[in-house]
């Protein structure tokens, strides 16, 4: 089969590799039938994530269908349509049983693509079966539903709940991207005041106004400014940050209001000043987190529900052996007008779908 390989900081590539099988009773395999590309491949190619040793094969979402499962199995059987998680579990460690997920111990966290081989192929290896996969409803295409493999939870856990959104709040989102945009539509279940949301991209501050924000400001237009004009100079309650750089997390700690709170999302490469010189005095609460993905069987019912929307989150869709075209694709964003990419062996044509 094939699968795209990381080979080293700036180097990889969509070729041959050996097909996956069972290694533990608790794993399955998966004949992928859709795979995305997530802002955390580029910051791995980047070389932001050093433990990602070359020969690596990434991607840690997918739909796909099982075609082989081992004996202790329970859940899911051969013929299953399924959601691919990022998150492995193993069910057991301490952490697992009080569904923090991200942070199992028993051999799961976050693995595909990571510390072993991930979704970017045509098949893919399941550690945990039983917890990290998802059967899906018919009525969610393989499409919308990959969607629900990272972005949607990592939104809503790591910004909406991390970040205690309440109704009536002003929330902010710095990063109208795949995740700030998916936050934007998660945090509207608790119908906040307002939404703002902040990016560089035009094109990104129009989805992210479709999608549900009351108000959309660029960085070059002193978003910090919009915010207290908004609040009469409080602040945002709510401040989620969605990029991953140090100048977009000092935005979000002065943009938050006296007492608010300020969810990191953004996965960064660099380090970060926390100016606790000011921050202290206002009581400002900060968290961080990687996903758990508890909430994933939550959020694919509100999406077969037709509460979630995702059709305008998919810019451009390719077959997979584009991979390499794909990831140029998202990689220049900013000029492609990128939101998610989805890939796809059924797929034959790329589809763009132009930024309004």
């Amino acid at each position: 089969m094939k699968g795209f390989v990381f080979h080293g900081t700036g180097r990889s590539a969509w070729e041959e590799i050996p097909d996956p099988g069972i290694e533990e009773p608790t794993d399955a395999v998966v004949r992928v039938d859709a795979v995305t590309i997530c802002g955390t491949d580029l910051h791995i190619l980047k070389g932001d994530v050093p433990e990602v040793r070359p020969g690596t094969v990434l991607g840690h979402e997918a739909v796909g269908e099982i075609v082989e499962a081992g004996g202790d199995v329970r859940t899911v059987r051969p013929g299953d349509r399924v959601l691919v998680s990022c998150i492995t579990a193993c069910g057991r460690c301490r952490f697992c049983t009080q569904g923090a997920y991200g942070q199992c111990r028993g051999g799961g966290g976050w693995i595909l693509g990571h510390r072993i081989d991930g979704t970017q192929a045509e098949y893919v290896r399941v550690p945990y079966a039983d917890l990290s996969v998802h059967r899906l409803p018919g009525t969610l295409g393989s499409e919308d539903a990959v969607l629900f493999a990272d972005i949607f939870p990592t939104a809503y856990e790591v910004g909406v709940i991390n970040g205690g959104v309440r109704p009536g709040d002003t929330v902010a989102v710095v990063g109208a991207g795949p995740v700030g945009l998916a936050a934007i539509l998660t945090a509207r279940l608790y119908t906040p005041e307002r939404i703002i949301a902040v990016d560089l991209a035009d094109s990104r501050l129009d989805a992210a106004r479709r999608l549900g924000a009351d108000a959309v400001v660029a960085v070059r237009d002193d978003p910090e400014q919009l915010v207290a004009d908004l609040t009469d100079g409080l602040g945002a309650d709510v401040v989620v940050e969605a990029v991953g750089v140090p100048e977009s997390f000092e935005t979000c700690t002065r943009m938050v209001r006296p007492g608010g709170r300020v969810a990191n999302v953004g996965v960064h490469g660099k380090p970060v000043t926390l100016h606790l010189e000011d921050l202290w005095i206002k009581n400002v609460t900060i968290t961080t987190g990687l996903v758990d993905t508890s909430s994933t069987p939550t959020l694919l019912r509100l999406a077969a529900a037709g509460r979630l929307p995702t059709p305008e989150l998919v810019t451009h869709t390719f077959p997979l052996d584009r991979m390499e075209e794909a990831y140029d694709v998202f990689a220049r964003a900013a000029e492609t007008g990128a939101l998610k990419v989805v890939l796809g062996e059924e797929r034959h044509d790329v589809l763009a779908v132009p930024a309004a």
